[in-house]
């Protein structure tokens, strides 16, 4: 097969194959390779270019945004998980195998299609491939991105780690928000921690919020947190920075149609918060969250 390698070389912990090595594998296997670094902007115009097969060694940032970009084409893409939580590898059984044994099970993988999610709020209109919501997931991210300590992290487990410990303090202190919220007409107003819209089993530093996710159903799985079920959150951020993914019994309800009533609270469209915290944001809005069916094509091992 012709190959467009998509390679982010900052991407997980120095543990990672570079790029030389990802070509070397690959070329090993039978395969004509074009390498890209996903560092810049030159990734995008690589898309036009012939290939069968576009491969992104990353993590969840780079996979996102090449899958978004290939929204609409009808030209299948695969991941070599690279980065700290790989949550769109996981979700899609990758997570766990070794690189040159993917690479070995391309020749006898099927093509699967699989749901984007489509936002539509006053900055316009965005896909998500992870998850769109608000409260305490979007609250923490900018300070998660400005976190000298969290940076200075070079283990992947270690990083998750610290991030769910950044999650459960913000968490033990945060006020509910009250949050105007319809699901297919359905009123589920009410006072939230957290409101996440999801199109896989886990958003952000490995939050395994929706288990029973299905990629192809046309639906949102959207996972609602009342204050009240604030210490159960707790509780399961605990197992998790563990290593136990014990699937969580919050209040779940899978639709097609998200609403809300947008009164200037940070929302994230997945590793993006919006809006920008010291940027002037517009009046009230609405912000609609939908579902484009089989909108890519994964090109997925046995």
């Amino acid at each position: 097969m012709r190959i467009t390698l998509i390679h982010n070389p900052g991407a997980g912990d120095d543990a990672q194959p570079e790029g030389a090595e990802l070509e070397s594998v690959i070329q090993a296997a039978g395969h004509e390779v074009r390498y890209i670094s996903g560092a810049g902007s030159d990734w995008l115009a690589s898309l036009d270019d012939p290939a069968d097969l576009v491969v992104v060694a990353g993590g969840d940032g780079t996979v996102g945004r090449v899958a978004k970009a290939l929204v609409g084409r009808e030209l299948p893409f695969t991941a070599l998980p690279l980065g700290t939580a790989n949550n769109i590898s996981r979700t899609l059984g990758l997570a766990q195998t070794p690189v040159a044994e993917l690479v070995d099970r391309w020749r006898d993988a099927r093509t699967v299609r699989f749901d984007v999610g489509v936002v539509r709020g006053p900055w316009g209109v965005c896909h998500f491939v992870e998850g769109f919501g608000a409260g305490l997931f979007a609250c923490t991210m900018p300070e998660a991105d400005a976190s000298r300590t969290l940076g200075g992290l070079t283990e992947t487990e270690a990083k998750v780690a610290y991030a769910l410990q950044m999650l459960r303090d913000r968490l033990a202190e945060c006020a509910p928000q009250a949050l105007a919220v319809k699901l297919d007409g359905r009123d589920l107003s009410g006072d939230y921690v957290l409101v996440e819209a999801m199109n896989m089993q886990y958003v952000g530093p490995n939050l395994y919020l929706a288990p029973d996710c299905d990629l192809r159903d046309g639906l949102l799985d959207v996972v609602l947190v009342p204050f009240a079920e604030r210490a159960r959150l707790l509780r399961y951020l605990s197992d998790w920075q563990n290593g136990i993914l014990w699937p969580p019994e919050l209040s779940t309800h899978r639709g097609k149609r998200l609403e809300l009533e947008w009164t200037g609270y940070e929302v994230h469209i997945d590793d993006r918060v919006w809006p920008e915290r010291g940027s002037a944001p517009p009046p009230r809005g609405q912000i609609e969250v939908t579902v484009q069916r089989d909108a890519l094509q994964f090109l997925l091992p046995r």
